[in-house]
């Protein structure tokens, strides 16, 4: 065999077939699913606040771990609705976890299996696809603990595979990232290798406001605000000029948002940019406009905005 002919043999590598999917992650909300979404993909795609159901679409992340390019599914907490929005999130989640390839049930250890963990775990009892358990937070409870909860929670589910992480702190991601790219079925991948969600800009930018107004206002400001991406212009400098409307519901609601002197909404507004500036990588001019929008939760337009599907009752 000639020295050419040797190269070439070692140079050749068989064939890798590609592998693609949708992953579903459902729990019960801050149960850190929008977190581990963000740390798998490596970059923030989904808002997260310690503000209940801050998720209230299906939001997407793009991940390629070898061959592998899997779609992130993060969905709204699971929780007993009460309204109309509740309702129309809750039946959302479950679409995406419907959907999906393989699902992760995430649990937050500290919260354990509480009434809204189990009524999720007892909705999975006939599964057609594999379902994982994901302990979230698990470096902040004690390890017998810890596998008390796993066992207990494998009682109720016989899940496919346990894994105990901190998504926060990124323990036990890569084992559970690999687990994951092994898992999905052979096939092409759904999107160009450097995206990383499917989220349009204009509504990437609402949520990011959302997040800062959430942050900023978290126990004044009801749960009933809606962001909405009014106008985006391209500058001829480089810039981009971006007008949004905070909707209430309340007179009342509209004075906390703007502040004593506008100093919160300007707070808000200096926040988003900020992000917004490092995630477009060009200079933003962000414009806050603050509206009261009577009864929104009832006003199909504003759920076609988020994404969701308007309940009939």
């Amino acid at each position: 065999m000639t020295e050419q002919e040797q190269t070439t043999e070692a140079d050749a590598k068989p064939d890798v077939p590609t592998r693609s999917g949708f992953i579903a992650l459902i729990g019960a909300p801050n149960a850190g699913k929008s977190t581990l979404v963000n740390q798998l993909v490596g970059s923030k795609v989904s808002i997260v606040t310690h503000k209940v159901q801050t998720t209230r679409a299906l939001v997407r992340g793009i991940v390629i771990h070898e061959q592998t390019q899997m779609v992130l599914v993060d969905t709204p907490g699971i929780f007993k609705p009460k309204r109309r929005l509740d309702r129309a999130m809750v039946t959302t989640a479950w679409g995406g976890a419907k959907d999906a390839d393989l699902i992760l049930v995430l649990i937050d250890v500290e919260q354990g299996i509480d009434e809204e963990a189990e009524a999720i775990l007892g909705s999975l009892h006939e599964k057609k696809r594999k379902v994982i358990l994901v302990l979230n937070k698990v470096d902040r409870i004690e390890a017998p603990k810890l596998l008390e909860l796993a066992q207990k929670a494998n009682e109720m589910v016989n899940f496919d595979k346990t894994f105990m992480i901190s998504a926060l702190k990124g323990y036990g991601c890569k084992d559970l990232l690999k687990y994951l790219a092994d898992n999905l079925p052979e096939g092409p991948w759904y999107y160009p290798e450097d995206q990383i969600s499917d989220m349009p800009m204009r509504m990437l930018a609402a949520e990011i406001t959302r997040e800062k107004l959430y942050l900023r206002l978290h126990n004044e400001l009801p749960y009933s605000s809606h962001i909405e991406t009014e106008s985006w212009e391209e500058k001829k400098d480089g810039s981009v000029r971006i007008q949004q409307v905070i909707y209430v519901e309340r007179d009342s609601q509209k004075k906390i948002v703007l502040g004593h002197e506008g100093q919160a909404i300007k707070a808000i507004g200096q926040a988003a940019r900020k992000e917004l500036m490092e995630i477009l990588d060009q200079k933003v001019h962000l414009f806050l406009f603050v509206k009261v929008r009577d009864n929104w939760g009832n006003d199909p337009e504003r759920y076609r905005e988020m994404g969701l599907e308007f309940p009939n009752s």
